[in-house]
């Protein structure tokens, strides 16, 4: 019925360099362009923790190029400046992406840009990396993508016999010391002199990315995210040590859940062979939906379709009053034999078309339109009449972030965020305000630096990469730049940094 969905981009990538705004000063020179110093820190022995920004996961993936650019390795390129030692990473095999256990697919391969359809696709090849060829030896970035708060101090999340059970991750499976060690246990193992702390977002992000669905994953409560952070934050800091930390932006003003319009369906996507399906959607579907709505005193749930311009998504609203029954004893009032008229009951009991505030995830984008299943999307449709996502059936509540969620969400950072202040405070850390950065991320003028402006708008705004959450080469050199500020300022130390403009953008199709 409906043609082939694609959200179409539309997006030129053309790209232009221009120089820096200090081309009489080197890069590796000081800010204040005095000898340089580490101030009152001694970066000697740096570790890294957090989740996959630490780990420089890009576009969907983790791989060598996106790990050679990750945050933490650029900091420590600048700490070897000032007497910083090695630092070592948990490189992946290739540049491929994703990840093996036991010679399957668990995680899929990188995306890259495709300008002929204007879409982010995977490349091709399948990945090498596989979990249980266990990496030796110590490693200084311990960025684990998947990981939240609670999850650093977790013993046994490194076990690749938890894997499957979801107890532990493939990626901290891969490096950790033990079956039985944690996160924080291989990071002060090291004895390190100076860490870097930035973890939270996955205990927000995951219930975001499921669309607010807690059977998905759920949203850390702020009680125990406060005990996490500040246990971790004590180990930390014992002896003395000096580290920076780093709160956590307002997940739901990510790209990610700013590419899908509530009104996605175009004419076209609502035409077969050139002819509109509008009309037909309207007499079958659609209006007979709307009537019985409106004897139940619901019409505003869902309208007609209109024949020109956009159409709404149909979406799962599961704050709404189950209508089921109703509807079916409506339904069948007008003439409706009993088993379509329950089927529908089932299907349009809490339907209703998507709002402005409504929130479509970025993983929504391969299903609009296609066949619902318990594998893909946890749900199948009773009937094969009704089974076009988002416009015969409604999308589940996995791809939508409705506005009370998105409340929720905002309560839980403003918590996290009170919890990584007080601990940073109380402790003389170092601290860099993520959400105030992507809040200016979000501007029009977005942010400058060395003459080049970053914004969050999806794969031309040069900071976010293509899965809409984690940043691009240039946006982790962004980012390693206002950690290495930070740090700066609170310990008197007066590292430049790197130009941002020595990164690219987007990672091509072949590495």
């Amino acid at each position: 019925m409906i043609k082939n969905f694609k959200w179409l981009l539309l997006v030129s990538l053309a790209f232009a360099a221009c120089n820096s705004d200090d081309e009489t000063v080197k890069e590796n020179n000081s800010v204040d362009g005095l000898p340089l110093t580490s101030g009152s820190a001694d970066f000697s022995k740096y570790v890294a923790l957090g989740d996959s920004f630490a780990a420089g996961f890009s576009d969907n993936a983790l791989f060598i190029k996106g790990q050679e650019g990750a945050y933490p390795n650029i900091i420590a390129q600048q700490f070897a400046l000032v007497g910083g030692g090695e630092f070592k990473t948990p490189y992946a095999n290739d540049n491929i992406g994703g990840l093996l256990l036991g010679g399957n697919i668990i995680t899929a391969p990188r995306l890259y840009f495709d300008t002929t359809t204007s879409t982010p696709v995977s490349v091709t090849g399948a990945p090498t990396t596989e979990v249980t060829a266990h990496l030796s030896g110590t490693f200084n970035n311990l960025g684990v993508p998947g990981a939240k708060s609670f999850h650093l101090l977790a013993p046994g999340y490194g076990n690749v016999a938890g894997i499957t059970s979801g107890t532990a991750n493939p990626y901290f499976a891969r490096f950790a010391s033990s079956a039985t060690t944690t996160v924080l246990a291989d990071a002060l193992s090291q004895n390190p002199t100076f860490f870097s702390l930035w973890i939270g977002g996955n205990d927000e992000l995951g219930y975001a990315t499921a669309g607010g669905d807690p059977t998905v994953n759920p949203l850390t409560p702020a009680a125990t995210f406060d005990t996490a952070y500040k246990g971790l934050v004590a180990q930390l800091v014992a002896g003395g040590r000096k580290g920076v930390v780093a709160n956590l932006p307002i997940i739901t003003t990510l790209p990610h859940f700013h590419v899908i319009a509530y009104n996605q369906l175009t004419q076209a996507n609502l035409s077969s062979g050139g002819v509109s399906l509008v009309n037909t959607l309207n007499t079958q579907l659609y209006g007979p939906l709307h009537n019985a709505l409106v004897f139940l005193g619901q019409g505003s749930r869902i309208n007609l379709l209109t024949t020109t311009g956009n159409n709404q998504l149909l979406i799962v609203d599961e704050t709404l009053p189950d209508l089921s029954a109703n509807l079916k004893t409506v339904l069948m009032g007008g003439g409706l034999d009993a088993t379509t008229a329950t089927v529908m009951g089932q299907i349009f009991g809490r339907a209703r078309q998507a709002l402005p505030t409504d929130l479509i995830c970025l993983g929504a984008s391969s299903r609009i339109g296609k066949v619902p299943t318990v594998a893909a999307d946890g749900i199948a449709s009773p009937s094969p009449l009704l089974s076009q996502l988002g416009v015969t059936f409604p999308l589940p509540d996995r791809y939508v972030l409705l506005p009370t969620e998105v409340a929720e969400i905002g309560v839980a950072t403003a918590a996290y965020n009170a919890t990584i202040k007080a601990a940073a405070e109380a402790n003389g850390l170092a601290i860099v305000d993520a959400e105030s950065i992507m809040a200016d991320l979000n501007k029009p003028n977005g942010i400058s630096m060395n003459n080049f402006t970053l914004n969050a708008t999806f794969v031309t705004g040069g900071m976010f990469s293509l899965d809409g959450i984690h940043p691009t080469p240039r946006g982790y050199a962004f980012i390693a730049n206002k950690f290495i500020e930070a740090i700066n300022i609170k310990y008197g130390s007066n590292l430049k940094g790197v130009d941002i403009g020595n990164y690219q953008v987007l990672f091509p199709k072949i590495l």
